[in-house]
């Protein structure tokens, strides 16, 4: 029997339309051709799927060409058409003989002239494959799923974790849906319901929240058989885009009236819950009241400079305050400051320099602080993130020691959500009294299991919970909470490729 042959492509970022520094192809690590092998056994979406397609002794892999970037501003112009022109000619150069397609994507990018680059690149796709060929997609269920992306594919498959464990799953998943086009079993039909809502907050942390006890109807209509994919994108309030809004995705054999009935059926489910996912925010100074009279440790979750939502990582507001108030326990902290990091390297460890910290990127928001700082350690800003083992360039990195203060000072922005840069530089959570975090959620073990209260401060920044804040431009209108919307009536559209119908 002839191999069947699988082009792979992979294009991977989200972005804050708040953040004021654009991002560029260099935020990008590229992978070309057999490169991609590197994401076997690894947990995500391309090394998920290489599992499936590499156990097939009928399948032969063809990769392409897959870009990963942390979260950051906007792409640039030229960053784009950069990173777009080398993905499309890696695939027309993967074409030949190909049967199907899969594309990693994540689903909230944005491009300065370009504000849906996902839909821009699987048009291309499409345009280069011909109508014949099976396209399948994974997303983030954090993307932004537009009606020009849906038009490209026959196939998709969405995170069903928050925070995000399951990279791999959906990888297999999309894998093993494409196999069954292959194979000549399915005629996909999609359904797509949105929701007019935009939502943040604890109830959306899928083990526990009320957001998590609908994925669970979204799996079990995936493990029954209702449907060949289900879930809920909740898209990132940041990414201000025209579509950008919560939305339900259900991809059925063929059933076009099942696949609407369930999509209108979870939308009618979650729009009473709107309110509930929303962040709920403590005052600064309140949670550093209130962190002086615990015993434990504490943690300050700084989610409105969330550099994994695409913040700048340079705001100092919980520093100062911390200062201000005279708190006297041991503060870790973490920060994006160029300069500071450099200085730092010249003056070498042990030196003692006079350094600004804050507001190197967005000094809108954030007005540096002068300290007093003794110099640590160095680094050379390597790490692993602890759950998909990708690796984190920081740049020149110093731990600065001033007062009870540690702060790990940075020279690019990466994804925080973790600990990996604390303990890449020698430093452990467990051993300080207040840990900042600058990500809205972590995986419960990280942090949650092991202090005693968890504040989510309420701050400004490009990635504030307190979405009505931010100033969105571009989103669709109505939309709640930035409006009131006193009717809502579920009402799905459906989707299917001509050749699947």
């Amino acid at each position: 029997m002839k191999a069947r042959r699988i082009l792979i492509v992979e294009c991977m970022q989200e972005i804050s339309s708040f953040n004021p520094v654009q991002s560029g192809y260099e935020n990008f690590d590229v992978e070309r051709g057999e490169e991609l092998y590197r994401q076997r056994g690894r947990n995500t979406a391309v090394g998920g799927a290489l599992s499936i397609f590499e156990a097939d002794p009928t399948i032969q892999v063809v990769p392409a060409y897959a870009a990963r970037a942390g979260s950051a501003g906007l792409l640039s112009a030229t960053g784009w058409t950069r990173l777009r022109d080398e993905m499309m000619a890696a695939v027309r150069d993967g074409l030949q003989d190909i049967d199907g397609i899969y594309v990693s994507l994540h689903g909230a990018m944005g491009a300065d002239g370009e504000l849906d680059p996902e839909g821009e690149i699987l048009t291309r796709v499409r345009e280069l494959a011909g109508d014949a060929l099976p396209i399948v997609i994974s997303l983030d269920l954090h993307g932004i799923l537009t009606e020009r992306m849906i038009r490209q594919v026959d196939g998709i498959a969405i995170y069903h974790t928050y925070p995000h464990v399951d990279f791999a799953d959906t990888g297999a998943r999309a894998a093993r849906l494409l196999l069954d086009l292959l194979n000549g079993k399915r005629k996909p039909v999609i359904a797509r319901c949105i929701i007019p809502a935009l939502v943040r907050g604890d109830e959306l942390i899928t083990r526990t929240g009320c957001y998590g006890d609908l994925i669970g109807e979204c799996r079990r209509l995936e493990r029954d058989g209702t449907a060949l994919s289900a879930g809920i994108m909740i898209g990132n309030p940041f990414t201000d885009v025209p579509e950008l809004c919560s939305q339900i995705v259900i991809v059925s054999d063929g059933e076009e009236e099942s696949a609407r009935r369930e999509a209108e059926r979870l939308a009618s489910e979650f729009w009473p819950l709107r309110h509930r996912m929303q962040g709920k925010l403590v005052d600064l100074d309140r949670a550093i009241a209130q962190a002086r009279t615990l015993n434990g440790p504490v943690c300050f979750t700084d989610a409105a400079d969330a550099t994994s939502s695409g913040a700048t990582g340079d705001s100092n507001i919980i520093l100062e305050a911390l200062l201000a108030a005279g708190y006297g326990r041991r503060v870790l902290a973490q920060i994006v400051d160029p300069e500071a990091a450099a200085a730092a390297h010249r003056a070498g460890v042990g030196a003692q320099i006079e350094v600004s910290l804050g507001g190197a990127m967005d000094p809108r928001r954030f007005v540096p602080m002068k300290v007093q700082a003794r110099v640590q350690l160095l680094s050379d800003g390597e790490a692993r993130l602890e759950t998909m083992k990708l690796g984190l360039h920081a740049g020149p990195t110093a731990v600065l020691a001033f007062d009870n203060f540690t702060v790990v000072v940075m020279s690019r922005s990466v994804s925080l959500f973790d600990r990996a840069m604390y303990y890449a530089n020698g430093l452990n959570p467990k051993a300080f009294d207040l840990v900042v975090v600058k990500s809205p959620h972590t995986e419960y073990h990280m942090f949650d299991a092991w202090v005693e209260k968890n504040f989510n401060i309420d701050a400004p920044g490009a990635t504030s919970a307190d979405v009505k804040k931010l100033g969105h431009t571009k989103c669709m209108r109505p939309i709640y909470p930035l409006d009131d919307i006193v009717d809502y009536k579920p009402a799905a559209s459906l989707f299917s490729r001509p050749d699947a119908s």
